[in-house]
């Protein structure tokens, strides 16, 4: 069995404390490296969703920051599973009182400052890669995204999931090679 490797992070931990002393430098550094990945594991677990629950994630790290202790692997572990907890009380809490949809014309229209092409490819192309891993079993797909997007290793995967370790990587390993055989059967199509 071929052993998932969590992807190469930055070491954050000085980061880390340094925010937790108020630095909002550093505090910017630490959401900019995470904030990707947490988005990219949100969108499976509460879709559209994703940036209203990162949101929420972000201000109880900020709250609770002072009483964090623990290395740059702990602080992610202590990020996802703050992520997972405020994910799964967005989707109670929309089982509950499902949403009402809002007209566009109440919407404003306001331009980014991105570069909109770009920004459309990168969309269809992170778009393509969840939704592939989202047709995995869930906890395949969780587990993939915990190790292969956010950066987690095994145990701390095992973690926020409440699993054993060796489970988490049975289900990351059997949900990578069930995506290696998705794009196997996608490679033909895509050639003229």
């Amino acid at each position: 069995m071929t052993e998932v490797q969590p992807r190469a992070t930055t070491d954050l931990s000085t980061a880390v404390h340094a925010a937790a002393r108020g630095d909002e430098s550093a505090f910017g550094r630490i959401y900019t490296e995470l904030q990707p990945g947490l988005l990219r594991y949100l969108r499976l677990l509460v879709g559209g969703d994703a940036e209203d629950v990162a949101s929420e994630t972000w201000l109880h790290i900020v709250r609770d920051l002072h009483t964090f202790r623990g290395d740059e692997a702990g602080f992610r572990r202590w990020t996802v599973t703050i992520a997972r907890h405020r994910a799964m009380d967005h989707l109670r809490h929309h089982q509950r009182r499902p949403a009402q949809p809002v007209p566009v014309e109440e919407m404003l229209d306001l331009a980014g400052r991105e570069d909109t092409a770009a920004s459309a490819m990168q969309t269809i192309t992170t778009g393509s890669a969840l939704a592939m891993i989202a047709a995995l079993p869930p906890d395949q797909a969780e587990a993939v995204l915990l190790r292969a997007v956010i950066g987690l290793d095994a145990r701390a995967a095992a973690q926020v999931l409440g699993k054993r370790s060796g489970a988490v990587r049975m289900a990351a390993h059997r949900g990578l090679r069930r995506l290696a055989e998705l794009l196997g059967e996608a490679a033909p199509e895509a050639r003229p």
